[in-house]
């Protein structure tokens, strides 16, 4: 959904984008695009009308906010720099203190004034960009690579290319190199080290030479429906439709550990049924450097698998909304959980013993204002032995507004603070 935004922004003509995306994330791309100049009509379950500003926001110093999207600011602020503009971006949250240290690198390598609070925002920029033959260390975050991706596109890049080291997460720029081919930018990928830009692509421009409206259809979330595949895992049998599995995603990946423990599943075209082996479910190795985001449903699964799991890639777990490895550490413990460390791996320890029933016992726990920290004890605690009460659960609305209407549906009994009659 940020990436349809983004790409809208920077299309010559109109974008349509069906089944828009409404978390905080979602909103704060919204009015980011807005705030740039970009005309945005429709709500609720109607698709978005993008109509891109005129020329590149030029004008007055602009301010804007990225709200708490990590994705937001990293994507967002390459793509602002093709104005001449001076723009200060800030956000919330836990936004606040990630570090930005990459901006102050590579901006002035392309001919763009940065300013930042010590590698923290609020960051001050002003281009235009200059595509030109960079290097960058892709080893904390593919977020920033999406951007320069994105910008050089805009800028209408030839034959340059920008060099990348140790890129992490490459599923997600397969994700981004999907969106732009969609929009008709051609970019060239030299096995994940290097991507360059032959020349701008004239698709989708009409006979006038005015572009026709570009349609672009948001998936369902891997991410998000992580913990609802979990839940039936380790719950009980559940139907979900809406997902994708041949998906650029790298987060439909939580299908292999599914299958790893011992869950039944059946894929079919339209629709996953997901349900508990007939056998305890199995402790199982996965590696989630590419997909860390995976590691709060893979801890709330392992849980309740017989033996130890291993989950690798803890490394990539510092700089999120909070620091997820030491996050699930703490809150799992209170669930009589045990998860240790080693290196750059995740060991937790579940139910033992061949006819295991291990339920955790429900506590009081703390989101850490991280959506998927939430999330993961919410599904931990549909087995648990008594109530789990998650503190600060609304942080949920960063990126799954609807996670706990869904456990609803399945049957699970949900009270949230401050609602009336809704169990």
């Amino acid at each position: 959904m940020q990436r349809a935004c983004a790409a809208a922004l920077l299309n010559a003509g109109e974008t349509i984008i069906n089944d828009p995306g409404y978390s905080n994330d979602d909103k704060a791309a919204i009015e980011l695009i807005r705030a740039l100049g970009a005309r945005v009509t429709g709500s609720g379950d109607e698709p978005l009308h993008v109509i891109p500003p005129a020329s590149k926001w030029g004008g007055k110093p602009l301010s804007v906010n990225c709200g708490e999207s990590g994705l937001g600011i990293r994507m967002f602020a390459p793509i602002m720099a093709l104005s001449g503009q001076e723009i200060t971006v800030n956000g919330e949250g836990s936004l606040l203190s990630r570090p930005m240290d990459f901006f102050d690198e590579v901006f002035p390598q392309l001919g763009i004034r940065v300013g930042s609070n010590k590698g923290r925002l609020p960051l001050k920029i002003q281009g235009p960009l200059q595509p030109r033959t960079i290097d960058i260390d892709g080893s904390l975050s593919s977020q920033f690579l999406t951007g320069l991706l994105f910008a050089y596109a805009g800028a209408e890049a030839r034959d340059v290319s920008i060099r990348v080291k140790d890129l992490k997460s490459k599923p997600y720029i397969d994700l981004t190199l999907e969106v732009m081919e969609h929009f008709g930018w051609e970019v060239g990928n030299r096995d994940y080290e290097e991507f360059y830009f032959p020349g701008s692509s004239a698709a989708h421009q009409g006979s006038t030479g005015r572009r026709a409206p570009i349609s672009y259809t948001v998936e369902g979330d891997w991410s998000g429906a992580a913990f609802l595949l979990v839940a039936g895992a380790i719950a009980g049998r559940i139907t979900i439709v809406g997902l994708d599995p041949d998906s650029a995603q790298a987060d439909k990946e939580i299908l292999q550990a599914l299958r790893s423990c011992g869950a039944r599943m059946l894929l079919r075209p339209d629709h996953i049924e997901i349900g508990p082996g007939s056998d305890p479910l199995q402790g199982f190795h996965f590696d989630a450097t590419d997909c860390p985001d995976l590691f709060p449903p893979l801890v709330a699964l392992a849980s309740y698998c017989e033996g130890t799991s291993v989950i690798e890639g803890v490394g990539r777990l510092a700089h999120k909304e909070s620091n997820r490895a030491l996050t699930l550490q703490e809150e799992f413990a209170k669930m009589g959980v045990d998860i240790r460390l080693e290196g750059n791996r995740m060991l937790v320890r579940g139910g033992e013993g061949p006819d295991t029933e291990r339920v955790l016992g429900g506590m009081a726990v703390h989101s850490h204002h991280d959506h998927r920290i939430a999330m993961a004890c919410a599904v931990a605690g549909l087995r648990a032995e008594r109530e789990t009460m998650i503190e600060e659960a609304q942080a949920i609305d960063k990126s799954s507004p609807d996670f706990y209407t869904h456990l609803r549906q399945l049957g699970a009994r949900v009270r949230i603070w401050g609602e009336i009659n809704h169990e």
